[in-house]
């Protein structure tokens, strides 16, 4: 990113000598530069530029509430002068953690009225592997450490969170997935579906966790790990028949099911959970992001109560972190959950905002350009292709790379996944913000089809 502004090369210059980004390609963000982003309110953010943004993905899919919320700066100010940290290892505790512990069980759903705090979703889900393990050696059944997962879903990129996840990309750098860790095929019909219907490719994809059970040896599995809806994998909504399908598999095996609620949790589909949307009955839900819309680091480990059980039956769990409920980061989570009740932001989102941008969205449906819109609550994704009649993408084009920087010259934020348009804005984000945020996508994707043909 060229710039006049003495100031946007200073802190430029201060990255290319100092800082190592995560997810980037060091060489080629040293010649380019990362673009600086200075301020935010509400859905909008502004660079060093004075370039106005819409951030169609709420920072990293976290900032529910939206941005500059002084309650939440006020609540982490208020708890910092009372006690700024204290760990929660040797039998001691604080009060906000304890607070919110209960306040997310009363959110979550019935019968998982315990939680685990960790620094982030990753370190959530390294927590969910060493439990589930632990769990099962109580019982005494230490074989069953296998977790299934699936294939190009995102579960963190610590050592057990990127093993978790499905990405290839990630398991070519360190040698993963550790052992212990397999994977099965991902409910994405629009790419992977070929001629079968959505519902024969839903059936198809369920019965792949039957099969990988039987290949591995009931004895031998410990839990299935997925997202209800795949987010960084590129907002894949499985088929209407993939979990129900899905359910009747778990119930007929002994095995626990870990919903990874990092991105769907706090109201992202218009209910507090992916597993209320679709009626899923975890044994233990991930969470982070939304938890404290992004202000402050937290995550955790929502634990039903059954589990728990044979947990207190296992004298100690040898497991934990410094910043494990971090006082601060627990006083910001609980004004974050206060705020999303007493504004409604959740039935809003429900009733409101979700079913308004799910309509916009598909008006895009008759560009060129796009093969399928899809979407659930304020998850969306925008599939781009060159025929839309057989799906065939464009080859060797970047065509989601061209989309994504046209949309940043002009003022939104949508990631590219692939090439795969994704948003999920703000759970804010007003009727009159999403028209603008239409109308963005609509003119970039007009841009990127111009360049296509050029």
């Amino acid at each position: 990113m060229t710039s006049n502004n003495p100031q946007t090369r200073e802190w430029q210059t201060l990255s290319n000598d100092h800082h190592l980004a995560p997810f980037s390609d060091f060489k080629q963000l040293k010649e380019k530069g990362p673009r600086i982003i200075t301020n935010a309110k509400g859905v909008y953010l502004w660079d060093s530029e004075g370039n106005k943004i819409l951030d169609g993905m709420a920072g990293l899919w976290c900032v529910a509430i939206g941005y500059g919320r002084d309650e939440l700066a006020d609540a982490a100010s208020k708890q910092m002068r009372e006690l700024p940290y204290y760990n929660l290892f040797f039998q001691t505790a604080h009060p906000p953690v304890l607070e919110l512990a209960k306040a997310i069980a009363d959110i979550a759903p019935e019968g998982m009225n315990h939680v685990f705090f960790t620094g982030s979703g990753s370190e959530g889900n390294d927590t969910m592997l060493r439990m589930v393990r632990h769990y099962w050696a109580i019982k005494g059944q230490p074989k069953k450490k296998v977790i299934i997962s699936r294939k190009n879903g995102y579960h963190g990129s610590t050592v057990a969170g990127a093993s978790l996840g499905g990405m290839t990309y990630m398991h070519e750098q360190g040698d993963l997935p550790i052992p212990g860790i397999v994977h099965i095929a991902q409910p994405y019909w629009f790419t992977e579906g070929g001629d079968m219907t959505p519902e024969e490719f839903g059936v198809w994809a369920a019965n792949q966790l039957e099969e990988k059970i039987l290949e591995v040896g009931v004895d031998n599995v410990g839990a299935f790990i997925a997202e209800p809806i795949q987010g960084a994998g590129g907002v894949i909504i499985p088929p209407d028949i993939y979990w129900p399908r899905i359910k009747e598999i778990l119930a007929k095996y002994d095995i626990l099911f870990v919903a990874d609620e990092v991105i769907c949790g706090f109201g992202r589909t218009g209910e507090w959970f992916g597993t209320d949307y679709y009626d899923l009955k975890p044994d233990m839900m991930t969470i982070a992001k939304g938890l404290t819309s992004g202000y402050i680091p937290m995550g955790g480990l929502i634990v039903r109560d059954e589990v728990v059980e044979v947990l207190n039956e296992g004298g100690d769990f040898n497991h934990g972190f410094t910043y494990s409920g971090h006082p601060v980061a627990a006083a910001v989570a609980l004004e974050n959950i206060r705020i999303l009740r007493e504004e409604k932001i959740v039935e809003r989102v429900r009733t409101e905002t979700a079913p308004y941008l799910q309509s916009r969205l598909r008006e895009l449906n008759d560009h060129p350009l796009v093969g399928e819109v899809r979407g659930v609550g304020l998850l969306g994704a925008i599939e781009l292709v060159q025929d839309k009649a057989t799906r065939k993408r464009y080859e060797g084009k970047g065509v989601g790379m061209i989309c994504r920087q046209f949309c940043f010259d002009n003022g939104l934020i949508m990631r590219a996944v692939g090439d795969t348009m994704i948003i999920a804005p703000p759970l804010v984000i007003t009727p009159a913000e999403i028209d603008e945020l239409v109308a963005k996508a609509r003119k970039c994707l007009d841009l990127t089809l111009s360049a296509l043909q050029g």
